[in-house]
């Protein structure tokens, strides 16, 4: 059996090997350049779900990453507001003991005022324009408290906190959810009431505190050094409950960094082109092409057409 070798199909067979080695030339260029062995899903067919999954996963702990980093910032934020409470309480504690060292109360009241300025003013801190520590009630400024003597003026100590008793809570990854929150209320209901009884004895018949110390007032003041400490140990375990959470959130961020590191070094092992293989494969590919592009010549020169038109 003889087999028939015409010119058209020697034509259609290079051809198709040209435009075939033309489609190689351009995929491997196409990775040599953008090093991705592709520029969408369509791409990496094989691995198409194991991307899209790993992918949404990257997208989620990108999410749970960004709000740590804000978490973290609130938190410091109640950090400085919280230990400025317990400077204040033991400020008072300590002007105090130097009245009774000194035996002389005349600026006693006035460095209490201040301390309690002090210690309002950080309990009505905000942040991003929302009250800290006034629970749900963001907008409303949670201790209403002034001067020393709006504490004797018959209302309850209560009275004077304006916030809700929710405590706001972070889910900071899929396993972890932690309370933020800390309430005004709990904060400054010791510090107000101690600062209470302290004006409630100015304002007695033993008061007020405004020269030498009279033996009531030494035995009154006394009595409050204790008080004051444990107002003062009070504020500080709220601190450091807060630096526990700053603690864990900070954690949590360190783990989302790594668990986000070798997500990415997944989604580049399937993404990322071999370079030394594509370099490999364009190589290839153009030897390919010039190779098939001499065929195509070579078969054109050799044509009949081409014999007869040199006859």
């Amino acid at each position: 059996m003889v087999t028939r070798v015409s010119t058209v199909g020697n034509y259609n067979a290079v051809i198709t090997n040209l435009m075939n080695a033309q489609l190689r030339q351009l995929e491997a260029g196409e990775r040599v350049s953008t090093q991705k062995n592709g520029h969408d899903l369509k791409g990496f067919a094989r691995n198409d779900e194991l991307l899209t999954a790993m992918k949404s996963m990257q997208v989620r702990l990108q999410g749970y990453s960004d709000q740590n980093t804000l978490i973290a910032d609130k938190l410091t934020t109640q950090d400085t507001s919280l230990n400025q409470v317990a400077d204040s309480a033991q400020a008072i504690r300590q002007a105090i003991a130097d009245t009774l060292a000194s035996g002389d109360a005349t600026n006693l009241m006035t460095e209490i005022q201040g301390q309690m300025n002090k210690a309002v003013g950080a309990m009505n801190t905000r942040y991003n324009g929302a009250y800290l520590f006034g629970g749900g009630l963001i907008n409303t400024q949670p201790v209403t408290a002034t001067t020393l003597a709006s504490l004797t003026a018959g209302p309850p100590i209560s009275s004077f906190f304006q916030n809700d008793q929710f405590k706001a809570t972070t889910q900071l990854d899929d396993a972890t959810k932690v309370t933020t929150g800390i309430l005004a209320s709990d904060i400054g209901t010791p510090m107000l009431t101690g600062l209470q009884t302290i004006e409630a004895f100015d304002q007695s018949a033993s008061g007020p505190f405004n020269g030498a110390l009279s033996p009531a007032q030494r035995t009154f003041l006394q009595n409050q050094l204790a008080t004051w400490d444990t107002v003062h140990t009070g504020a500080v375990a709220l601190a450091a409950q807060n630096g526990m959470v700053q603690q864990r959130v900070d954690q949590i961020k360190s783990d989302l960094g790594s668990r986000q590191t070798t997500l990415t070094t997944m989604i580049g092992g399937i993404t990322d082109a071999d370079m030394a293989q594509a370099s490999a494969d364009l190589t290839m590919a153009q030897t390919s092409f010039q190779a098939a592009a001499q065929v195509f010549q070579t078969l054109k020169n050799s044509s009949l057409l081409s014999l007869l038109q040199i006859q």
